[in-house]
């Protein structure tokens, strides 16, 4: 007997219907074609002892099992209950009636229990775009799937619940989530806030101007001058994610498997920071079969990367194509998938080995040559994609006993947001442009203008203080920023001074 159930694949963050053709004949054997990974070769031990546990049997008879498309990788435990579903069908164990309408996934145990699979979500959008009626999943992943309207989302715990499902003796609850009301209950839910931070009103400028912009950042001062506090409070600042970002976003954390049980939809833009010894691939993503790495994880969100110069050099340079992109391919032998990875960049480090450099109160001991020779560890190319570079100093006393409260998170993120509207109307009619900081040069000659009194002042900055020459580009982009903050029309010369004192790195005095 012949019978078909269906599951999913996933390939990048895209779904592709895989056909599950189980075929049950005269003779004693199992054969699984349809290059079918260990994970998934491994699954008719599981299949057997959880029908055995629940009083169900597999057929002593021949079963050859063909995953279509046969060219295409099948990988991890998730079809074990797509297989054992048609295993009970073709042993007619189990009604076969409505098979076909259902989207089928899910990891069994030996007890017959089901466990977690990756990429609920991008699975119930593909099946809905296929149109199934409903998607049979763990109950663990249901809130996920259910996000996706027009598309029944059973979650069950065990197989048992499945066969009575189909049987009919057991009707199965859909599980209804109001995808608009869970995106907006969150919208707002953050662990930090910046009216918590005393003092650091030069850095909290610094980074609402990168928050405005999408300028990536470069948090340079000692130890214990509030580096990483200020950077966890970014999130807090920039402008809520729309409802097609949040499912973007939520869809690579779905297939990651970095989705909490309790957790539907992400809407609070991701804040990634990972140790600075991990690899390159795991920054990146990849793998035998490429999985989204750290950079797509942080996709709508913050990637920071903390005491930049410890990350080994090569890990720091392949980020230098994905924060021009804004999208990483990642290419082997028989393929290749495409992740988005469009985030903003914020790191930070010591100014040198001891960590003492341009400190106010205590005396750098690094011998001569070792600051520059710490800074060389970050390329000039990848230094180059970085708009802010920043000083921060260590907190006076005076503003850590000062009693009065900072302005908070949500005051500051109205204004980006205010900022944000004015670029997404200048840059409505280019694809792919949202924010300042990824304007292309051409587009910078016609919309970053200054008169003759800004070129006398960004030409004296460039020859007095030692600018590079790449910081012009990015002047002029932070400068434009300052000036959409204020609702100004025109880049004045207070907006170009205050982007000059936003390249603290391509000072020639600097480290020397």
């Amino acid at each position: 007997m012949l019978v078909k159930t269906y599951g999913v694949a996933m390939y990048g963050i895209s779904a592709i219907l895989i056909t599950v053709e189980l075929n049950i004949d005269q003779g004693i054997s199992f054969f699984m074609v349809g290059l079918p990974d260990s994970a998934v070769k491994e699954s008719q031990q599981r299949i057997e002892a959880a029908l055995r546990n629940n009083g169900y049997r597999m057929p002593g008879k021949k079963i050859v099992i063909n995953m279509a498309p046969a060219d295409i990788h099948k990988e991890g435990s998730s079809y074990d209950l797509t297989i054992a579903a048609g295993i009970l069908a073709g042993s007619e164990q189990m009604k076969s009636d409505n098979l076909s309408d259902y989207i089928i996934m899910g990891e069994l145990s030996l007890d017959g229990s089901l466990r977690p699979i990756k990429g609920a979500l991008p699975i119930a959008i593909e099946a809905r775009k296929l149109g199934y009626k409903g998607f049979i999943l763990p109950s663990q992943n249901a809130r996920e799937a259910a996000i996706v309207n027009d598309l029944d989302v059973y979650g069950v715990d065990n197989i048992k619940q499945v066969i009575d499902f189909f049987n009919g003796d057991n009707l199965l609850e859909p599980t209804i989530i109001d995808t608009r009301e869970e995106f907006y209950s969150r919208l707002n839910d953050f662990e930090f806030d910046f009216a918590e931070v005393k003092g650091q009103e030069n850095i909290k400028r610094a980074l609402e101007i990168a928050a405005a912009g999408g300028h990536n950042v470069l948090l340079i001062g000692p130890p214990g001058s509030g580096k990483t506090m200020l950077s966890k409070r970014l999130p807090s600042i920039l402008p809520p994610l729309n409802l097609h970002e949040a499912l973007e976003t939520t869809k690579i954390h779905s297939l990651a498997g970095k989705m909490a049980k309790d957790m539907s939809l992400i809407s609070v833009r991701p804040f990634r920071s990972p140790h600075h010894t991990i690899s390159d691939v795991a920054l990146v993503g990849g793998g035998t079969y490429p999985q989204p790495g750290e950079i797509s994880l942080a996709h709508n969100g913050v990637l920071f990367l903390d005491e930049l110069p410890e990350f080994k050099r090569q890990v720091l340079e392949v980020l230098r194509q994905p924060l021009e992109d804004r999208t990483i391919t990642i290419s082997r032998a028989k393929f290749s998938v495409e992740y988005p990875a469009s985030f903003m960049l914020i790191a930070s480090m010591n100014p040198c080995p001891c960590g003492n450099y341009n400190h106010p109160d205590v005396s750098c001991v690094c011998p001569p040559g070792f600051v520059q020779k710490y800074l060389n560890k970050i390329s000039g190319p990848l230094l180059d994609r970085i708009d802010i570079h920043i000083e921060v100093v260590p907190v006076p006393f005076k503003d850590l006993a000062d009693k009065r409260v900072s302005e908070n998170s949500e005051d500051i993120r109205n204004r980006v947001i205010t900022a944000r509207k004015i670029q997404e109307q200048r840059y409505s009619e280019a694809k792919g442009i949202y924010c300042n900081a990824q304007m292309t040069p051409k587009m910078l000659r016609n919309i970053c203008v200054i008169d003759d009194a800004g070129l006398a002042l960004l030409k004296t900055a460039m020859e007095k203080l030692g600018l590079s020459a790449r910081a012009y580009d990015r002047i002029l982009k932070v400068s434009r920023t300052i000036a959409d903050l204020e609702n100004s029309e025109n880049i004045l010369n207070h907006h170009l001074a205050e982007a000059i004192h936003y390249r603290s790195l391509d000072k020639d005095s600097w480290g020397k």
